[in-house]
């Protein structure tokens, strides 16, 4: 059976919308190895298409840093999610998506406060690696610049970086004879960007006659800020039902559908709002990241209980070294708010503070999982259970599952693939 592309896919939800029905997709970022064949699992069981949405920091070029998700760069994270895939049987609709592409995307990049030129030529290079591993989707990202702390960049800027990254990644994928390509634009900014109609529609129409000067593919999805925000392992912002609706309704006008972003943590009241407000599709990341460490700690728990039972006389020190590990990465700053972003390392280990480290290992654990030390104790603490015939990493990916699980119910998702394939026919 023919793999739709990612462009038909949404073609055919904003399809199944005008005929009364809806559902949103979900973008799941590929924190390991584990939450990938979570993620497939439920697809396939399920019968829906999933996207998986990979961060510069995430997975990229060895040669510009590597990724800290298994140290995967772009055809290494291809060929293990096709791995993953044959492994269970797969026979659904995956898509490899990069999410939030483009100059500064790397936390070195913008703390390195390197010139635009720079900048924008290794996120090209970056695109180019992309377009080579096969990914049907591209965010296109201008929007973080470290010469505009804590201010919103211009829209024109936007407009004009986005445009020219778009008909560079047109021509490299032209270049190599490859298939058409999904593209993703637009900010996700809270506190200006694509909030408002007005600035939302403003963009897509002078997008729309940029990209159509330069014969250029318009968008798959343009991002829209519906009111999500992500911080700690919490969801602190408010979803706003009407700016949604309304977003989404002048994306449609254009043939694009409305992506949301920051959306781990939603309540089952707020998931089931999507529906009805025609949220083409949402990302989750950070929230799968946690939901695996809590299921290590869990395990190690277990294990304990054995070690106190006589039954386990060398267990693992998963625990110790995952919260070692965590804070010592200071991946947890951006997810902190206030003065607790500057803690030093140091004083977070020798403060004594119980409760922040135990919140930094929750928010920062995934950050470490392919640190070696770190794998080591996981494959410990596998052993000791397996011998009492617990097998740890089954409940690991099950865990992960359940989440997942509660975003494709309450999104309609069931039977989404069948759906569109029949709206083709």
């Amino acid at each position: 059976m023919s793999k739709l592309s990612i462009k038909s896919v949404v073609e055919g939800l904003l399809a199944l919308q005008s005929q009364g029905e809806s559902a949103t997709l979900l973008g799941i970022g590929p924190m390991s190895r584990n939450c990938v064949q979570a993620t497939l699992e439920l697809s396939k069981e399920d019968d829906y298409p999933v996207m998986f949405i990979a961060s510069r920091n995430q997975v990229d070029l060895d040669e510009l840093g590597g990724g800290y998700v298994n140290g995967w760069n772009q055809f290494s994270f291809a060929k293990a999610v096709e791995e993953v895939a044959e492994e269970i049987g797969y026979d659904n609709l995956y898509y490899l998506c990069r999410d939030h592409g483009g100059p500064w995307q790397r936390d070195k990049e913008r703390n390195d406060h390197l010139p635009v030129e720079e900048a924008m030529r290794l996120g090209q290079q970056s695109y180019v690696g992309d377009i080579e591993a096969g990914f049907d989707l591209l965010m296109i990202d201008p929007t973080k610049d470290p010469f505009e702390v804590g201010k919103v960049i211009p829209l024109e800027v936007v407009l004009d970086r986005t445009v020219d990254l778009i008909a560079f990644c047109e021509e490299e994928r032209k270049k190599r004879g490859l298939p058409e390509i999904g593209y993703e634009v637009g900010t996700e900014e809270t506190n200006g960007g694509l909030t408002s109609t007005e600035t939302y529609e403003t963009f897509i129409q002078q997008l729309q006659e940029e990209l159509g000067k330069r014969q250029l593919p318009m968008p798959t999805f343009i991002v829209g800020q519906t009111g999500t925000l992500t911080r700690k392992t919490e969801q602190v912002g408010h979803f706003n039902f009407r700016n949604a609706y309304d977003l989404a309704q002048m994306a449609k006008k254009y043939g694009v559908g409305l992506k949301e972003h920051n959306g781990d943590y939603l309540d089952d009241v707020t998931l089931l709002e999507h529906i009805p407000s025609a949220i083409t599709a949402t990302n989750v990341a950070p929230q799968y990241g946690t939901e695996e460490t809590r299921a290590y700690l869990n395990l190690g728990k277990v294990e304990q209980k054995l070690v106190e039972q006589g039954l386990v006389s060398e267990p693992s020190t998963i625990r110790q070294t995952l919260l070692l590990h965590a804070i010592k990465s200071e991946r947890w700053r951006k997810w902190m708010m206030g003065d607790q972003k500057d803690l030093t390392v140091e004083q977070i280990l020798e403060g004594g503070n119980q409760e922040l480290q135990e919140e930094i290992l929750d928010i920062a654990g995934h950050y470490t999982f392919n640190d070696e030390e770190v794998k080591e104790q996981i494959e410990k603490l596998y052993a000791n259970l397996a011998a009492y015939h617990i097998d740890g990493k089954r409940y690991v990916i099950d865990h992960i599952k359940r989440p997942i699980r509660d975003y494709a119910e309450c999104y309609n998702l069931k039977g989404v693939t069948s759906r569109i394939r029949d709206l083709q026919k």
